[in-house]
Parts: C-alpha cells; structure tokens; sequence
C-alpha cells in the first residue's frame, strides 16, 4: 500500500516563500517520478513541478524562476520550494507519485492549501 503525506502549506503574504514537502511510504520502485499539482476552486488539477529518480525537473511555465523542486535526502520525498508567491497560487497543491511497470502505477496525497493574501 503506497501512501504519500503532504506538509508546509499555509497562508503566505504575496512576496513571500513557502516550502512543502511529500514524503511516500510502501513498496516504490527505483525509478519513478514524483511532482506537485495544483486545483484551484473553479480550476482543473494542473501540473507545478516534477522530478524524476534520477534528478531531472520539468516545471509549469507559470511557476519558473519562482519555485524549485527537489528530492529529499530521505528516499522517496520530494519538496517545493516556492518563493515570489502570487495570490494566483493560492490552491490545494497536491503530491503525485507514479512509475511504470509495465502500466502507470499513480499515487496522490490529500492535499495541502496553499494561500497567498495580504
């Protein structure tokens, strides 16, 4: 049973920073991806950031220059660096494990609210 749990959302100042930070248990492979989505009321789910195993990262055009995602030295966590936060961040983020072998196999975390206002 793979689980992911999600910490460090909260209510930010715009300018400000936040870190949030995913850590997955259960039987993971290796090689697999893990990144951050985001739904905003009204919105649909979209991608922010992902990395891979191996360190590689793809982030959203709309978050570049602002947040940074990286694994953490615990394996199979990954956190999210988010500075210069915009109240147009404000959303529930949400962690996303998946891999394949061979079919997707894709986990989500419950999600954390992110809120950027003065």
């Amino acid at each position: 049973q793979v689980q992911l749990v999600e910490s460090g959302g909260g209510l930010v100042q715009p300018g400000g920073s936040l870190t949030l930070s995913c850590a997955a248990s259960g039987s993971i492979p290796g090689l697999n991806f893990m990144g951050w989505h985001r739904q905003a009321p009204g919105n649909e789910r979209e991608l922010v950031a992902l990395t891979s195993s191996n360190n590689g990262t793809h982030y959203a055009d709309f978050v570049k220059g602002r947040f940074t995602i990286s694994r953490g030295n615990a394996k199979n966590t990954v956190n999210l660096q988010m500075n210069s936060l915009k109240p147009e961040d404000t959303a529930v983020y949400h962690c996303n494990l998946y891999w394949y072998s061979p079919k997707k196999y894709d986990y989500w975390g419950q999600g954390t609210q992110v809120t950027v206002s003065s």
